[in-house]
């Protein structure tokens, strides 16, 4: 099993999304550039996303996203079923009952009544991390960032941001 990138760039992002007041946006422009990948890619995770009801659109010159919800009520599940769909990852193809010494039509019901035990522990296991993953938002991760990225890491990012919003036109003087 093993997650896409997107959903790394997909959280990396929402979290600059946390950062911005109320009615602040940043362009998929700026977030690609900012994490050094193409404006297509991010676009088309942001399409997920926004269909997901994370984020929002804002239309316009001075346009971009904004998230949808309050920080605390995205989780980091959400994000991942949005770019990844809410299929679980363990597929079981019922392979018990392909064994040589079988009917296939005349199976047993250990075979077609019970669950396969492979399948139970399969989804049991996904469905605790699924859980764990329920238990972290967006507003966790960005508490947990503030206590341990430095400052003036992060007085560097909001001015990077600040500094494409002039360089769009899209920041008054205030």
């Amino acid at each position: 099993m093993q997650f896409s990138v997107g959903i790394e760039y997909a959280l990396h992002c929402l979290l600059y999304l946390v950062k911005n007041a109320k009615g602040e946006n940043i362009g998929v422009k700026e977030l690609a550039k900012y994490q050094g990948v193409s404006e297509t890619y991010l676009s088309k995770i942001f399409t997920k996303l926004k269909k997901a009801g994370i984020i929002k659109s804002i239309s316009g010159v001075k346009g971009g996203y904004e998230l949808q919800k309050p920080s605390e009520e995205i989780s980091f599940w959400d994000v991942v079923e949005a770019i990844e769909g809410s299929s679980y990852f363990f597929q079981c193809k019922e392979v018990r009952q392909r064994e040589i010494i079988l009917d296939i039509n005349n199976l047993p019901d250990s075979y077609e009544k019970s669950p396969c035990l492979i399948k139970t522990v399969m989804v049991d296991a996904e469905e605790l991390m699924r859980e764990s993953l329920r238990g972290k938002t967006l507003k966790w991760l960005h508490e947990e960032v503030e206590k341990k990225v430095p400052e003036e890491h992060q007085k560097k990012t909001r001015e990077w941001f600040e500094n494409e919003k002039i360089r769009k036109g899209q920041l008054h003087n205030k």
